[in-house]
């Protein structure tokens, strides 16, 4: 009989769970310790790379949240961190050296913009940044010292979607690390890893978590480079909480059905949005409008909780509704059970310069939302109560 393979939602509950144990508990137990005890000098010597040293190079709560996120991602292995930037920070540390290079996407999260070009020049290693789905620029912008490829998809918040295939297939004919930022598409909408790319990371804030109440960030990735980016983590000290990796674990659970929700309710807002007078453009991958909609179509198996749209109006404007709105709560993140509302110029990407920015597709017209899991019809209402609030869009007089 052919082996059955789980499917995502069953991964999300029981991903890192042994099936055959029995008389064990249900609920994953919180290993609130920071250094095991042993029985012998020999012993201590054995248990240094496992998860029953000391809590700063692991801990069994901890390998349960990280084996959870390597199941659903496909991947051999996966760490934990404190926050998602560290381990973006630290895997990028653990894989680079001075005078190697990177070509990264433009359009990313704003923190690791600036860790790309202000804090690894530091180190001696450069960036260049390129158009997020203009594989052309890709490739010429590659050097005989660029070591990896920095990727993010749906793009933090035009939500672009790049080609894993055409990124894959560059890296491999250079001969390159890949590396994605996959907070937006979760590893219930996409699977990266299955295209070929080598290491898949995200901010477990947000939908990994799922409640707004936890700080941290998950890499999942091949075995060998998972053990380099750990013996980086041990030194840097960024490792995850036990609690906190429980809090993960709680929320990896209804991972699968909260996504399902957000991406149904997040369908309806960006429809409403789409066909709505006071609204200049619509940034969603399951639009038929959206550049990238047949790659996503291949790609996602759901077009996400996030949806960005810009107010056909001023900056003023723009700020107006998002601070009228009552269900869309003003707050940066994303990714949790309440909707959330943003302006990037003025949160995820308040220290890009506009010049850049620019270059991103980010206006100042731009509205971000995380659509959580509330009544889509609800949703709707508050934001067209208060896309009232927008100036009557000028109509240019023909003739």
């Amino acid at each position: 009989m052919k082996r059955h393979t789980h499917h995502s939602e069953t991964k999300a509950v029981r991903g890192a769970a042994d099936l055959e144990k029995k008389n064990g508990p249900l609920a994953t137990p919180i290993y609130q310790t920071s250094t095991f005890q042993v029985t012998d000098n020999d012993e201590q010597l054995r248990i240094t790379p496992s998860d029953h040293y000391y809590t700063r190079y692991g801990n069994p709560t901890n390998t349960v949240a990280e084996q959870t996120v390597a199941a659903l991602e496909g991947m051999d292995a996966a760490l934990t961190f404190a926050s998602g930037m560290g381990a973006i920070t630290t895997t990028l540390m653990a894989l680079l050296k001075s005078g190697d290079h990177i070509v990264a996407q433009r359009e990313i999260y704003g923190g690791v913009n600036k860790f790309l070009s202000h804090w690894l020049p530091k180190m001696g290693i450069e960036t260049t940044f390129v158009d997020a789905t203009e594989y052309e620029q890709h490739a010429r912008a590659i050097r005989p010292n660029t070591k990896l490829l920095y990727l993010e998809s749906p793009t933090n918040p035009t939500l672009r979607v790049v080609d894993f295939k055409k990124v894959t297939a560059l890296a491999k004919q250079h001969k390159l690390l890949s590396m994605i930022d996959a907070t937006f598409g979760t590893p219930i909408n996409q699977h990266p890893g299955e295209f070929g790319i080598d290491l898949v990371m995200h901010s477990g804030t947000k939908y990994l978590a799922g409640h707004s109440d936890l700080i941290c960030g998950v890499v999942a990735g091949r075995q060998e480079l998972i053990e380099r980016i750990w013996e980086t983590r041990t030194t840097l000290g960024n490792c995850m909480d036990p609690h906190a990796s429980w809090v993960l674990v709680r929320g990896l659970k209804t991972l699968a059905v909260r996504v399902a929700r957000q991406n149904e309710n997040a369908q309806k807002v960006a429809e409403f949005l789409s066909e709505h007078a006071k609204v200049r453009r619509v940034h969603y991958p399951f639009l038929k409008s959206h550049p990238q909609y047949a790659v996503a179509r291949e790609q996602m198996s759901g077009g996400g909780g996030m949806v960005s749209f810009e107010v056909e109006g001023t900056w003023e404007d723009a700020r107006r509704v998002s601070e009228v709105m009552r269900l869309f709560t003003l707050a940066p993140s994303l990714g949790g059970v309440e909707s959330l509302v943003s302006i990037p110029v003025l949160t995820s990407h308040l220290n890009v310069a506009s010049e850049e920015r620019k270059k991103m597709g980010i206006t100042e017209q731009m509205i971000r939302l995380s659509v959580g899991i509330e009544n889509a019809d609800d949703l709707i209402a508050d934001l067209e109560r208060a896309l009232a609030a927008v100036s009557a869009p000028q109509r240019v007089q023909v003739g």
